[in-house]
Protein backbone atom coordinates (compact mmCIF):
# COMPACT_ATOMS: atom_id res chain seq x y z
CA UNK A 1 0.00 0.00 0.00
CA UNK A 2 1.20 3.49 -0.84
CA UNK A 3 0.51 5.39 2.39
CA UNK A 4 1.23 8.72 0.67
CA UNK A 5 -1.27 8.10 -2.13
CA UNK A 6 -2.90 11.51 -1.63
CA UNK A 7 0.22 13.30 -2.91
CA UNK A 8 -0.49 12.18 -6.50
CA UNK A 9 -4.23 11.51 -6.52
CA UNK A 10 -5.88 14.92 -6.63
CA UNK A 11 -5.69 16.22 -10.18
CA UNK A 12 -7.55 16.03 -13.48
CA UNK A 13 -10.71 14.02 -13.90
CA UNK A 14 -10.96 13.00 -10.22
CA UNK A 15 -11.24 16.64 -9.16
CA UNK A 16 -13.59 17.50 -12.00
CA UNK A 17 -15.95 14.72 -10.97
CA UNK A 18 -16.09 15.76 -7.31
CA UNK A 19 -16.59 19.41 -8.25
CA UNK A 20 -19.63 18.39 -10.29
CA UNK A 21 -21.01 16.00 -7.67
CA UNK A 22 -21.88 18.61 -5.00
CA UNK A 23 -24.65 21.12 -5.85
CA UNK A 24 -24.29 24.72 -4.60
CA UNK A 25 -27.31 24.34 -2.31
CA UNK A 26 -25.55 21.53 -0.44
CA UNK A 27 -22.55 23.80 0.15
CA UNK A 28 -24.81 26.54 1.54
CA UNK A 29 -26.47 24.10 3.94
CA UNK A 30 -23.10 22.78 5.11
CA UNK A 31 -21.88 26.32 5.74
CA UNK A 32 -25.07 27.04 7.71
CA UNK A 33 -24.09 24.07 9.88
CA UNK A 34 -20.51 25.32 10.24
CA UNK A 35 -21.70 28.74 11.37
CA UNK A 36 -23.87 27.13 14.07
CA UNK A 37 -21.44 24.44 15.20
CA UNK A 38 -18.38 26.69 15.26
CA UNK A 39 -20.18 29.70 16.74
CA UNK A 40 -18.94 31.95 13.95
CA UNK A 41 -19.44 35.70 13.84
CA UNK A 42 -18.53 38.26 11.20
CA UNK A 43 -14.75 38.56 11.28
CA UNK A 44 -14.10 35.14 12.84
CA UNK A 45 -10.80 33.61 11.72
CA UNK A 46 -11.39 30.14 10.26
CA UNK A 47 -9.09 27.41 8.94
CA UNK A 48 -10.35 25.06 6.19
CA UNK A 49 -8.08 22.00 5.92
CA UNK A 50 -7.96 20.38 3.46
CA UNK A 51 -9.96 22.96 1.53
CA UNK A 52 -10.20 21.27 -1.87
CA UNK A 53 -11.42 23.77 -4.47
CA UNK A 54 -12.65 26.05 -1.71
CA UNK A 55 -16.41 25.67 -1.89
CA UNK A 56 -16.89 26.06 1.88
CA UNK A 57 -14.15 28.67 2.31
CA UNK A 58 -15.55 30.92 -0.40
CA UNK A 59 -19.10 30.73 0.96
CA UNK A 60 -17.86 31.50 4.49
CA UNK A 61 -15.81 34.43 3.22
CA UNK A 62 -18.89 35.77 1.45
CA UNK A 63 -20.64 35.73 4.86
CA UNK A 64 -17.90 37.79 6.50
CA UNK A 65 -15.45 35.23 7.92
CA UNK A 66 -11.69 35.60 7.52
CA UNK A 67 -10.80 32.23 5.98
CA UNK A 68 -7.54 30.42 5.29
CA UNK A 69 -7.66 27.38 3.03
CA UNK A 70 -4.92 24.71 2.93
CA UNK A 71 -4.68 21.86 0.43
CA UNK A 72 -1.94 19.62 -0.94
CA UNK A 73 -3.17 19.93 -4.55
CA UNK A 74 -1.90 22.94 -6.53
CA UNK A 75 -4.71 22.34 -9.04
CA UNK A 76 -7.32 22.58 -6.30
CA UNK A 77 -5.82 25.79 -4.92
CA UNK A 78 -5.62 27.37 -8.38
CA UNK A 79 -9.30 26.61 -8.96
CA UNK A 80 -10.12 28.02 -5.52
CA UNK A 81 -8.24 31.26 -6.27
CA UNK A 82 -10.15 31.74 -9.53
CA UNK A 83 -13.53 30.95 -7.93
CA UNK A 84 -12.86 33.32 -5.02
CA UNK A 85 -11.91 36.11 -7.42
CA UNK A 86 -15.06 35.48 -9.46
CA UNK A 87 -17.12 35.64 -6.26
CA UNK A 88 -15.42 38.86 -5.20
CA UNK A 89 -14.15 37.53 -1.87
CA UNK A 90 -10.73 37.30 -0.26
CA UNK A 91 -9.36 34.03 1.12
CA UNK A 92 -5.78 33.19 2.06
CA UNK A 93 -4.77 30.05 0.16
CA UNK A 94 -1.82 27.79 0.92
CA UNK A 95 -0.48 24.66 -0.82
CA UNK A 96 0.67 22.24 1.89
CA UNK A 97 -0.07 18.79 3.35
CA UNK A 98 -2.91 18.88 5.86
CA UNK A 99 -0.62 18.04 8.80
CA UNK A 100 1.93 20.77 7.95
CA UNK A 101 0.26 23.78 9.58
CA UNK A 102 2.67 26.44 10.84
CA UNK A 103 0.14 28.75 12.51
CA UNK A 104 0.07 28.90 16.31
CA UNK A 105 -3.01 30.09 18.16
CA UNK A 106 -4.18 31.98 15.08
CA UNK A 107 -7.73 30.74 14.49
CA UNK A 108 -11.08 30.93 16.23
CA UNK A 109 -12.27 27.79 14.45
CA UNK A 110 -11.29 25.08 11.97
CA UNK A 111 -12.98 22.34 10.01
CA UNK A 112 -12.18 19.25 7.94
CA UNK A 113 -15.09 18.40 5.63
CA UNK A 114 -15.45 16.37 2.43
CA UNK A 115 -14.62 13.01 4.05
CA UNK A 116 -10.89 13.82 4.12
CA UNK A 117 -10.42 12.59 7.68
CA UNK A 118 -8.89 9.10 7.53
CA UNK A 119 -6.80 9.68 4.41
CA UNK A 120 -3.66 9.17 6.49
CA UNK A 121 -2.50 6.32 8.71
CA UNK A 122 -3.00 6.72 12.48
CA UNK A 123 0.36 8.45 12.99
CA UNK A 124 -0.45 10.91 10.21
CA UNK A 125 -3.90 11.53 11.65
CA UNK A 126 -2.42 12.25 15.08
CA UNK A 127 0.02 14.71 13.47
CA UNK A 128 -2.86 16.38 11.61
CA UNK A 129 -5.00 16.81 14.73
CA UNK A 130 -2.01 18.11 16.72
CA UNK A 131 -1.38 20.67 13.97
CA UNK A 132 -5.04 21.75 13.97
CA UNK A 133 -5.05 22.06 17.76
CA UNK A 134 -1.86 24.11 17.65
CA UNK A 135 -3.40 26.45 15.08
CA UNK A 136 -6.49 27.09 17.25
CA UNK A 137 -6.81 29.53 20.11
CA UNK A 138 -7.86 28.00 23.47
CA UNK A 139 -11.60 27.53 23.29
CA UNK A 140 -11.47 27.35 19.49
CA UNK A 141 -13.82 24.88 17.89
CA UNK A 142 -13.22 22.20 15.27
CA UNK A 143 -15.66 20.28 13.07
CA UNK A 144 -14.95 17.11 11.09
CA UNK A 145 -17.00 14.74 9.01
CA UNK A 146 -16.02 11.11 8.51
CA UNK A 147 -17.80 8.55 6.36
CA UNK A 148 -15.72 5.49 7.22
CA UNK A 149 -16.13 4.96 10.94
CA UNK A 150 -16.38 1.25 11.60
CA UNK A 151 -19.98 1.82 12.70
CA UNK A 152 -20.79 3.49 9.36
CA UNK A 153 -18.88 1.65 6.68
CA UNK A 154 -18.50 -1.98 7.74
CA UNK A 155 -22.24 -2.81 7.72
CA UNK A 156 -22.55 -1.55 4.14
CA UNK A 157 -19.12 -2.00 2.54
CA UNK A 158 -19.38 -3.40 -0.98
CA UNK A 159 -16.69 -4.88 -3.18
CA UNK A 160 -17.80 -2.79 -6.17
CA UNK A 161 -19.93 0.34 -6.63
CA UNK A 162 -20.79 2.35 -9.77
CA UNK A 163 -21.93 5.97 -10.08
CA UNK A 164 -22.62 8.32 -12.99
CA UNK A 165 -21.70 12.01 -12.57
CA UNK A 166 -22.72 13.89 -15.73
CA UNK A 167 -20.63 12.32 -18.50
CA UNK A 168 -18.19 10.59 -16.11
CA UNK A 169 -18.74 6.95 -15.19
CA UNK A 170 -17.14 6.14 -11.86
CA UNK A 171 -16.29 2.72 -10.40
CA UNK A 172 -15.01 1.94 -6.89
CA UNK A 173 -13.48 -1.47 -6.14
CA UNK A 174 -12.85 -1.93 -2.42
CA UNK A 175 -10.54 -4.22 -0.50
CA UNK A 176 -10.53 -4.22 3.29
CA UNK A 177 -7.12 -4.80 4.91
CA UNK A 178 -8.13 -6.38 8.20
CA UNK A 179 -4.78 -6.10 10.00
CA UNK A 180 -4.51 -2.41 9.09
CA UNK A 181 -8.21 -1.51 9.51
CA UNK A 182 -7.86 0.19 6.15
CA UNK A 183 -9.92 0.26 2.96
CA UNK A 184 -7.90 0.24 -0.26
CA UNK A 185 -9.99 1.50 -3.16
CA UNK A 186 -9.25 1.35 -6.87
CA UNK A 187 -11.07 4.21 -8.58
CA UNK A 188 -11.81 3.95 -12.30
CA UNK A 189 -13.00 7.00 -14.25
CA UNK A 190 -14.48 6.55 -17.72
CA UNK A 191 -15.37 9.42 -20.07
CA UNK A 192 -15.65 9.46 -23.83
CA UNK A 193 -13.80 6.16 -24.20
CA UNK A 194 -10.91 7.32 -22.00
CA UNK A 195 -10.19 5.33 -18.82
CA UNK A 196 -8.12 6.46 -15.82
CA UNK A 197 -7.40 4.38 -12.71
CA UNK A 198 -6.05 5.52 -9.33
CA UNK A 199 -5.71 3.97 -5.88
CA UNK A 200 -6.59 5.50 -2.52
CA UNK A 201 -6.62 4.48 1.13
CA UNK A 202 -8.91 5.33 4.03
CA UNK A 203 -8.24 4.18 7.58
CA UNK A 204 -11.23 2.93 9.55
CA UNK A 205 -11.65 3.98 13.19
CA UNK A 206 -14.46 3.39 15.64
CA UNK A 207 -16.25 6.39 17.10
CA UNK A 208 -14.40 5.85 20.37
CA UNK A 209 -11.06 5.83 18.56
CA UNK A 210 -11.87 9.09 16.77
CA UNK A 211 -12.83 10.73 20.06
CA UNK A 212 -9.59 9.43 21.63
CA UNK A 213 -7.55 10.81 18.72
CA UNK A 214 -9.17 14.21 19.20
CA UNK A 215 -8.65 14.10 22.97
CA UNK A 216 -4.99 13.25 22.45
CA UNK A 217 -4.64 16.57 20.61
CA UNK A 218 -6.47 18.48 23.34
CA UNK A 219 -9.78 18.59 21.43
CA UNK A 220 -12.81 17.53 23.47
CA UNK A 221 -15.63 16.17 21.31
CA UNK A 222 -19.31 16.81 21.89
CA UNK A 223 -22.12 14.31 21.22
CA UNK A 224 -21.72 12.64 17.81
CA UNK A 225 -24.08 13.62 15.01
CA UNK A 226 -25.18 11.72 11.92
CA UNK A 227 -26.04 14.76 9.80
CA UNK A 228 -25.81 18.52 9.56
CA UNK A 229 -29.45 18.57 10.74
CA UNK A 230 -28.38 17.32 14.17
CA UNK A 231 -29.58 13.71 14.04
CA UNK A 232 -27.79 11.53 16.63
CA UNK A 233 -25.13 9.17 15.28
CA UNK A 234 -25.82 5.45 15.48
CA UNK A 235 -24.68 2.18 13.92
CA UNK A 236 -25.38 2.34 10.20
CA UNK A 237 -25.42 6.15 9.97
CA UNK A 238 -23.80 7.07 6.63
CA UNK A 239 -21.56 9.76 8.11
CA UNK A 240 -20.20 10.97 11.45
CA UNK A 241 -20.06 14.68 12.32
CA UNK A 242 -18.09 15.67 15.39
CA UNK A 243 -17.74 19.10 16.96
CA UNK A 244 -14.83 19.53 19.36
CA UNK A 245 -13.40 22.35 21.46
CA UNK A 246 -9.77 23.01 22.25
CA UNK A 247 -9.07 22.77 25.96
CA UNK A 248 -6.99 25.48 27.67
CA UNK A 249 -4.00 23.09 27.82
CA UNK A 250 -4.48 21.68 24.30
CA UNK A 251 -1.90 22.46 21.59
CA UNK A 252 0.23 25.58 21.37
CA UNK A 253 -0.72 29.22 21.43
CA UNK A 254 0.98 32.47 20.53
CA UNK A 255 1.15 34.96 17.72
CA UNK A 256 -0.21 34.21 14.28
CA UNK A 257 2.38 33.74 11.60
Amino acid sequence: MNRRWYEEFFHGIALEMWRRAIPPERTRLEVDFLERALGLRRGSSVLDVPCGHGRHAIELAARGARVTGVDISPEQIETARKDAAAAGVEVEWSVAPMQDLTWRGAFDAAYCLGNSFGYQDPDGTRAFLAAVSGALRPGGRFVLDYGVTAESILPRLRDREWAQIDDILFLEENRYHLAESCIETTYTFVRGGRVETRNGLQWVHTLREVRDLLAGAGLMAESPLASIDGEPFQVGSPCLYLVAEKTPAGGASGAAR
